[in-house]
C-alpha cells in the first residue's frame, strides 16, 4: 500500500498532529507550606484595620486565631506525619488541648490557679503587625516563584530535560525507560498542596534524581505515566 493511500485512509487532524506537551516538575522549599498563616495574617489585618481597638475581646480572639494558624504551620514544617495514624494522633492531641483551654475559660473555678493563668494571657496585635507579616511572606513567595523557574525538570515522551541556570543550561536524559517512584512523606503537606516526593531514575544513570515538595504530585505522576506509556504514530504530508 502506497504512502498516499495511507494518508487518505488515516487522515491526521490538527489535534493529533500537535506535539505532545511535556510535564513540568518543580521542587519547592518548605516555606510554601506557610500559606495558611499567610492568608490568616491578611484576614486578621483587615479585621483589625476596621476594628482597631486593642482592648476588646475581638482583638484578643483575632490574635489567638493567627497564633493557632502560625503554630500549626510550624508543626508541619518541623515534623513529618507519614501515616494516617500520625495525623489521627496529632488531631486527638490538638482536640484535647483545645477542650482543656475552653473548659478553663468557661469555668475558671475548675482549677483557679490554672484558670487565672489562662485568663491572664491576652495576646493582641494591631493591623500593622499582620500586614507586615503578610508583606514579608509575599516577598519571600515572589522570590521563590522566580527562583524555581531557573531550576526545574521537564518530562517529554523521549527525554527528561533539566533546565537550570540563569542562561537556561540544559541537561538531557533518556526517558523511555524512566523509573518513577512517588512518596507521600507528610500527610499535612499533601493536604495543603498535594505535595510529595518524586524519585526519577533514568536508564543508564547511577544516581537517582530526587525532587522534594512537588505540587499536586498524584496528578503529575499519572500524566507522566500516561505520557511515557503512549506510543504516537504520525503521518506527515509533504
Amino acid at each position: 500500500m502506497s504512502e498516499e493511500s495511507v494518508s487518505e485512509e488515516t487522515p491526521v487532524t490538527e489535534k493529533e498532529s500537535a506535539p505532545i506537551k511535556g510535564v513540568i516538575l518543580m521542587s519547592y522549599p518548605k516555606i510554601v507550606f506557610m500559606w495558611p498563616s499567610w492568608i490568616a495574617a491578611l484576614i486578621c489585618g483587615f479585621i483589625m484595620w476596621f476594628k482597631p481597638d486593642l482592648s476588646t475581646n475581638l482583638a484578643t480572639n483575632v490574635c489567638w486565631v493567627f497564633l493557632i494558624f502560625f503554630t500549626l504551620n510550624l508543626v508541619v514544617l518541623s515534623f513529618d506525619f507519614p501515616r494516617a495514624t500520625s495525623f489521627s494522633l496529632f488531631a486527638i492531641i490538638s482536640a484535647c488541648v483545645l477542650l482543656v483551654v475552653l473548659a478553663f475559660k468557661s469555668k475558671p473555678d475548675l482549677l483557679p490557679v490554672v484558670g487565672n493563668a489562662i485568663a491572664s494571657v491576652k495576646p493582641v496585635a494591631n493591623a500593622t503587625f499582620f500586614f507586615i507579616y503578610f508583606f514579608v511572606m509575599s516577598t519571600i513567595y515572589a522570590f521563590v516563584a522566580v527562583l524555581v523557574r531557573f531550576d526545574y525538570w521537564e518530562v517529554r515522551p523521549n527525554e527528561l530535560l533539566h533546565h537550570h541556570g540563569m542562561l537556561s543550561d540544559l541537561e538531557r536524559f533518556s526517558a523511555p525507560h524512566l523509573r518513577i517512584d512517588k512518596e507521600i512523606n507528610d500527610i499535612f503537606e499533601y493536604m495543603l498542596l498535594g505535595s510529595g516526593r518524586l524519585i526519577l531514575q533514568p536508564s543508564g544513570e547511577k544516581r537517582a534524581i530526587i525532587l522534594d515538595n512537588v505540587f499536586f504530585i498524584s496528578g503529575k505522576e499519572k500524566r507522566i505515566t500516561k505520557l511515557l506509556g503512549a506510543l504516537q504514530v504520525q503521518v506527515r504530508h509533504d
